[in-house]
């Protein structure tokens, strides 16, 4: 007998993995969180049924959440995750020579099943320098101030993440950033959410002086081609040249490329400018 998981992107569409073996489920106060051995993609973490990660491409989301910021800003030392109690991204951002990065994770279960399950991508949560939080990070960043960097590493907008996709959310964020502060969110695939992408580019537009969408292809989320929307206090990336090369080894992002990433396709800035 054949066990296959499949992810509803769409009511209409779905990605489907052959399982080798379920590793993991329990249903925490938020969600439900499981872990599967796949057969093409190794290790998948899936809440509520839908995927967040697999091992096999996870580096592509995770790098180019953490390095297109850092090496934009190319000073910071002290960066805010919310979201991402995987780890991976902030596996990414050690890589940096920050002082401080905090993660606010909602549901401690992610960071748990992650550290037991997700070693590699885990790895950075026990270094000093890092401090997490299980708490609403939308009531965290009204609280806390001070940050060069914030990321927002959140889940679809539905659930407990909505609220990471407004206007209201992204002044707070504004507000708990330094003069020459960046924040970057996961802003979903043009290719099937194209509404919700100018919707969020807007919002963004009206809190800070630029905003910017760049892309990715991430094989396993839906559309594959996925972006990310930056916003900057005072940095055009557009213009910026980077001043600081990557002294680690990368296997997606490339500071050659770094610019290139936020040339978009004719039809995503018809989305934006719209």
């Amino acid at each position: 007998m054949e066990l296959w998981f499949s992810e509803y992107q769409t009511k209409n569409t779905k990605l489907s993995f052959r399982v080798k073996e379920v590793l993991y489920t329990k249903q925490s106060k938020f969600q439900n969180i499981s872990v599967i051995e796949t057969e093409d993609f190794g290790r998948v973490l899936a809440l509520d049924d839908t995927v967040m990660l697999t091992t096999k491409d996870e580096f592509v989301y995770h790098e180019m959440i953490s390095h297109v910021p850092l090496l934009t800003h190319g000073n910071a030392s002290r960066v805010l995750v919310i979201g991402g109690g995987d780890g991976g991204t902030i596996r990414e951002i050690l890589k940096h020579p920050v002082k401080e990065a905090h993660l606010v994770e909602i549901d401690r279960e992610v960071i748990e099943t992650s550290k037991e399950y997700f070693p590699s991508v885990s790895c950075g949560l026990s270094d000093p320098r890092v401090k997490i939080f299980c708490e609403d990070g939308i009531e965290f960043v009204k609280k806390n101030k001070g940050y060069d960097i914030v990321i927002i590493d959140s889940t679809d907008p539905i659930g407990p993440a909505v609220g990471l996709f407004s206007e209201e959310f992204y002044k707070d964020v504004f507000l708990a950033l330094n003069e020459n502060g960046i924040m970057v969110a996961q802003t979903e695939t043009p290719i099937l959410f194209g509404d919700l992408i100018k919707r969020i580019y807007n919002d963004m537009s009206s809190v800070f002086h630029y905003t910017n969408l760049y892309s990715a292809v991430i094989p396993t989320y839906p559309g594959a081609f996925w972006t990310f929307t930056m916003g900057s206090k005072t940095i055009n990336p557009i213009s910026h040249e980077t001043s600081v090369e990557p002294f680690f080894k990368t296997k997606y992002y490339n500071k050659k490329l770094h610019r290139s990433y936020f040339i978009l396709p004719p039809f995503v800035k018809d989305i934006i400018s719209e």
